[in-house]
């Protein structure tokens, strides 16, 4: 009977090419652990190394998917589970990049905190499968899997530097409040199949088209599923009122980790929130509109407001993330204004391409910081700052530039990022978020002229001497550098890259 079963099981056809990127990087974190686990000690870099080189793979990989796409267009993956389209792409290009640039910061500050292993590299090339499943998702069992591939990855990262009691709160509390949202997204799932009888997207969206408008019984518990899908989902992009969680976080976790939550993470969200709301969920779009509505603008004016009364430039990057979240959720309301329609706008577009670009930049910002925050990784206060343009003036001109990058300021790649989102807004006619959020850019403009006058220009204190000194190891410096240049590069000749934003 066992035999016969077996027999006459039939699976799903795989296209394993189309999934070689995830491939790459699951036995490049397979092959990772298994090494080390059966060899002494690496040489000092090479666990960085190979991170880096497999994210590079990976990276490779997605150079002939794109051009087969060129030639043959989307389709679906693994029985209609994923989509294989420019948009999974993309998003597993970004990912790459940031863990790439990830590896390369995270290398001297292991060594520096005494913590240096295989273990981080793991849960990078794991949180990017995880996050790379979440942008190719086509039904929400399927992105529900890549969310918990990716958070569990992100618990156990925030908590991993055993020797700050800082880092085990910020995994806990990230843990506790990943779990409520993970719990508000499962609940919204099951609602939705309730109401269609499917969880994947073309399912849904077919079932609902099937059905006759005096038949639709489940139309209350449908909404109840689609509130509870976007609170689960806004929790993970960071948006206002659901982002508590993330000042504590990005504050207590090491600093290449808040770097690779901030740049990864937030992009696999914002392409998984893409996917639900305008392949799954068009037909709600009327409902949910003024909700990212609101969440946008409330996101935008809160990040822009508390982040300018920190002193703590890590928590202020966090509220500066949660602004630039805000950003993104304005290309995703105009995004909404053409749900299930053929033509997208440029509201998607937007939104990819501000996930590529704030990345980089959030990363070689982090980098920075990563430097500056020395032994411990504790001296991340305003003050820290303090003649940093005297003594490492290369040092403060690169975060000089990434952070008027993140300001906005035109000739760079934020202004680009910030730019497209808004004139997606303009062109659905959503005037009025568009406005809140140019105000908002504003606001914030101030939080990142306060850590660029502490380089510059504050004056230097008692005991500012005895401090230890800012070190820029190899593979930092080339982070850093390629941060800067990616953000100069965009800045002055974008053009190219908002041509291959899907």
């Amino acid at each position: 009977m066992g035999v016969f079963a077996a027999d006459t099981l039939q699976g799903p056809s795989v296209n394993w090419f189309a999934l070689s990127p995830l491939l790459v990087m699951l036995g490049g974190a397979m092959l990772l652990l298994v090494l080390a686990a059966l060899t002494p000690a690496w040489p000092k870099r090479w666990y960085a190394t190979f991170t880096a080189a497999v994210a590079m793979g990976s990276f490779a990989m997605c150079f002939p998917l794109w051009h087969r796409l060129d030639i043959e267009g989307p389709s679906t993956l693994v029985g209609a589970a994923m989509h294989f389209d420019k948009t999974a792409v993309w998003v597993t290009v970004t990912i790459s990049v940031a863990v790439f640039l990830a590896a390369l910061v995270t290398d001297d500050y292991l060594r520096r905190e005494g913590l240096d292993g295989p273990e981080l590299y793991a849960m990078y090339l794991l949180a990017a499968i995880g996050g790379v499943v979440m942008g190719s998702a086509n039904d929400l069992i399927v992105l529900f899997l890549g969310i918990e591939i990716l958070s569990i990855a992100l618990y156990v990262m925030a908590a991993s530097h055993r020797k700050r009691i800082e880092s085990q709160e910020s995994g806990l509390k990230y843990f506790v409040l990943g779990g409520f949202s993970s719990a508000f997204f499962l609940y919204g799932v099951a609602l939705v199949y309730n109401g269609t009888g499917s969880t994947n997207f073309d399912a849904i969206v077919n079932s609902v088209n099937s059905t006759i408008p005096s038949e639709k019984g489940h139309e209350a518990l449908m909404l109840a599923g689609v509130a509870f899908l976007l609170v689960g989902l806004a929790f993970k992009v960071a948006a206002v009122p659901f982002h508590f969680w993330t000042p504590d976080v990005y504050q207590g976790a090491p600093t290449p980790v808040t770097a690779f939550m901030a740049s990864a993470a937030k992009a696999a969200a914002f392409a998984a929130m893409l996917r639900v709301l305008l392949l799954a969920l068009p037909h709600w779009s009327d409902d949910y509109r003024p909700v990212v509505w609101a969440l946008a603008a409330l996101s935008v004016v809160v990040g822009s407001v508390m982040a300018v009364v920190q002193t703590n430039v890590k928590r202020m990057l966090a509220f500066s993330s949660i602004s630039h979240a805000g950003f993104m959720l304005v290309g995703v309301e105009a995004a909404t204004h053409r749900a299930g329609q053929p033509e997208p706008g440029d509201g998607p577009s937007s939104v990819l391409l501000y996930t590529l670009i704030y990345a980089v930049l959030v990363i070689g910002t982090f980098a920075v910081v990563t430097a500056v925050s020395r032994t411990g990784d504790a001296a991340t206060d305003l003050g820290s700052f303090r003649g940093l343009g005297k003594n490492r003036p290369v040092l403060a001109l690169a975060m000089t530039v990434l952070l008027l990058a993140q300001a906005g300021v035109p000739l760079t790649s934020g202004f680009i990022a910030k730019f497209g989102v808004i004139w997606a807004a303009v062109q659905e006619r959503s005037y009025g978020i568009a406005v809140v959020a140019m105000v908002a850019a504003v606001i914030a403009a101030y939080l990142y002229l306060r850590i660029m006058i502490s380089m510059w220009i504050a004056e230097p204190e008692s005991g500012d001497g005895g401090r230890e000194s800012v070190r820029t190891p190899a593979y930092l410096t080339i982070a850093i550098a390629l941060s800067v240049g990616f953000t100069l590069l965009v800045g002055l000749f974008p053009d190219w890259l908002i041509s291959l934003a899907p």
